[in-house]
Parts: structure tokens; sequence; C-alpha cells
């Protein structure tokens, strides 16, 4: 397996998740919060959640063809460059150009949506390769710990990294599994689990209990939260 594409990109999300034209998922990568969303033609999207004109997250609106349009003034926004193309209360009123939703790089590769944060960077970008053909998706875990707590847990199991920062293969609970791995924000990471295991058999049901046995561990090492 060769997965040796840049460290930049992020698995933020099953690309199942997200259907054309419909509806909008909340993601998040390194601390930024995103709205993932298809446009009707199927084009992903990974906006920075919040409407440029009053902070409004856009997980709140609504998917309009190859437009997302805030909830609260209904403001609308073209996939792709993120420019405002409509304002519903100045219909006549030319947008300014300035006002754009903040657009990130999306891939699709291994079941996987991938968001790229930096502007710019290397061009190499995740492939398919990452989780084994014919695989399916298991779950994603959500582990209160940094994703470093997370890796030496996986490494302590016996994972290994499978040419990329993000990729990791090993057993958990005796079942071939590739995690792959996201810091979701300080203190909250997630591993979306990929399996030769099939949905609805038994060997998935003890990949879930292992996972869920595995977040337990991480989980109850982290210090105690100080009271507010």
């Amino acid at each position: 397996m060769q997965t040796d594409f840049s460290p930049d990109w992020h698995p933020v999300a099953p690309s199942a998740g997200l259907h054309a034209g419909a509806n909008i998922v909340a993601g998040f990568a390194a601390g930024q919060e995103l709205a993932l969303w298809r446009a009707a033609d199927g084009r992903a999207q990974a906006w920075e959640n919040r409407c440029p004109h009053r902070s409004v997250r856009f997980t709140l609106g609504t998917v309009a063809g190859d437009q997302l349009a805030c909830a609260y003034h209904g403001w609308q926004y073209a996939a792709g460059s993120g420019q405002c193309t409509r304002i519903p209360a100045h219909p006549a009123m030319q947008v300014p150009q300035s006002v754009c939703a903040k657009v990130f790089d999306v891939s699709e590769a291994a079941g996987m949506l991938w968001v790229r944060l930096a502007a710019s960077g290397t061009a190499d970008v995740p492939r398919d390769d990452a989780v084994p053909s014919g695989w399916s998706f298991g779950r994603t875990l959500s582990v209160r710990a940094d994703l470093a707590q997370v890796r030496d847990a996986l490494a302590a199991r016996g994972f290994a990294t499978q040419g990329s920062h993000a990729a990791l293969r090993g057993r958990l609970g005796g079942v071939d599994t590739v995690a792959l791995l996201l810091d979701a924000r300080p203190q909250l990471a997630f591993l979306h689990l990929w399996t030769e295991a099939t949905p609805g058999s038994a060997a998935m049901a003890t990949l879930h209990r292992a996972a869920r046995e595995l977040r337990a561990a991480v989980e109850a090492l982290q210090p105690p939260q100080a009271a507010p």
C-alpha cells in the first residue's frame, strides 16, 4: 500500500454522508470548523462554517442547486468560489466581490472527503489505496484526547503507519483495520475505521466493541477537568 500524499490533507468525513444538492454536514480539522456539502452536480465542498454576513453557521442553512444559502437572511454563495451571488432583501443590488465565503481545497479518495486548510503547498493528493479495495466503512470514533495519544495507543496495539501520517493499519479486536486519523481540535481526535469485515457481521460487531474499549482506555488516561 502506498499512501505518500501530503500531510496537509485531513480525512474529515466519509464521502457517502454527503448527498448532491441536499444535506450540509459539520466537520472539524485542526481546530477549523467546516461546513461540508455537495453541489447538485456532485462537486464536494468544504467551507469555513461561517457566513461572512453575520457569522451564522452555514450548517444551519440549505443547499439550493450549486448554491449554499445562509439560514439567517438567505444570502446565497456559489459552489467552488464561495462568491456571494444573491442577497434576497436587495435583489437588484450588485453583490460586492468582497463578500465571499472561505473555501478550502477538497479531494475524495478511499471513501473519504479530505480537506486541505493550507492556502498553498504540495499538489499531492490522497489516493484510493489509503484503504484496501473492497473494504467497508466501520465507524467514526471520537476520542476526547490529543491525536498523539491516540496514535500511541494504536501503536501499542500493533498498528503501523501505512506511508502517511493519517493512515495506520493493524488489528483491532482481531479484525484487520485501517484507521484514518483526524486532529479535529485540541483534545478531540477522530478515527475513521475501515475494515475487511462486512457490515452486520460478527466481525464488524467485534470491531465496534474493540473501538469503544480503545476509546475508554485512552480517555481514562486524561487528567480530570478543573471545576468551572
